[in-house]
């Protein structure tokens, strides 16, 4: 079996959980490609099993298996590495919440050896596909956004679902997630929950100006379209945190389901619903410790 290592070396502390692997992979045999750089922050010598690659997109395309360090960031940044690759990413949580990285350290060992034995299942998770003024597409896991810059003022975005107008939000930004983004931006802007799998996307305004305005759960095998039609500078669009310059005076974007999906890898006896209550601290009474 051969492994890919990716970290976010900046954000997080890495280094710990990078030298886990790392000699875990060198004891037990396991060719592994990695930047230089992560082995020099790990304290690890490169050798025949343990090799050094150019790019992450190098050590990608050299592997069967990937592992990311890092927090839920790390794995949208793998994803998009992946989105053409038939292959499972493992996320090692090192930040907060890791809805999608949710390894935590102390099963390192224990979900390497189950991954070399192939004792896990995968999470298939579906992404977005947005195609911009009628030229590049972009793939989103979590989401794409529509989202005020330099102003203090709302914008103005309009959407329509379908060959069907659904409405005109004045708003802070407008997000259109997938169910694995439901637990991200969506979530904290009043967004619903939405479990993995479920063929749709969610339609969140960010601070509407009409408090009836209400989020939207919609099909994901019909088309929605959002535009932007006045004061297209003060717009900012992106997709899974990547800004998009948007150098014309309108902004149509098309959205639907992608061909593209992400295989994350859950070992035996994790579940949804239990990294939900986990991350979430549902049921959790804070009078309890007082």
């Amino acid at each position: 079996m051969r492994f890919a290592l990716i970290a976010h070396t900046d954000k997080y502390i890495v280094a710990p959980p990078l030298k886990a692997v790392f000699e875990w992979c060198k004891k037990n045999r396991v060719k592994t490609f990695a930047l230089s750089s992560l082995y020099d922050l790990a304290g690890i010598k490169p050798d025949s099993n343990l090799q050094v690659t150019e790019s992450n997109s190098e050590s990608v395309r050299q592997a069967e298996i990937v592992v990311a360090i890092g927090g839920d960031g790390t794995m949208l940044y793998t994803a998009q590495k992946l989105k053409n690759l038939d292959i499972p990413v493992l996320g090692i949580n090192c930040g907060r919440l890791g809805f999608m990285a949710n390894i935590q350290q102390d099963q390192i060992d224990q979900a390497l050896k189950s991954v070399v034995r192939e004792n896990y299942r995968i999470d298939e998770r579906a992404m977005l596909q947005a195609q911009v003024n009628g030229s590049d597409t972009y793939h989103a896991l979590n989401e794409f956004l529509f989202t005020k810059k330099d102003t203090t003022s709302m914008i103005s975005v309009t959407a329509g679902y379908d060959g069907q107008f659904v409405n005109s939000y004045w708003a802070d930004g407008l997000i259109v997630a997938t169910p694995t983004g439901s637990t991200a931006y969506n979530l904290s802007t009043g967004g619903p929950i939405v479990m993995p799998k479920t063929p749709v996307m969610l339609l969140t305004p960010i601070n509407p100006h009409t408090l009836t305005t209400r989020p939207l759960v919609l099909p994901s095998d019909r088309t929605l379209t959002v535009r932007v039609e006045k004061e297209v500078e003060h717009v900012l669009f992106s997709y899974d945190g990547k800004i998009m310059e948007i150098n014309e005076n309108q902004l149509e974007v098309t959205i639907q389901q992608s061909d593209h999906s992400v295989k994350l890898i859950q070992l035996k006896g994790q579940n949804y619903f239990d990294t939900l209550r986990t991350k979430l601290m549902w049921g959790l009474d804070s009078r309890e410790n007082k």
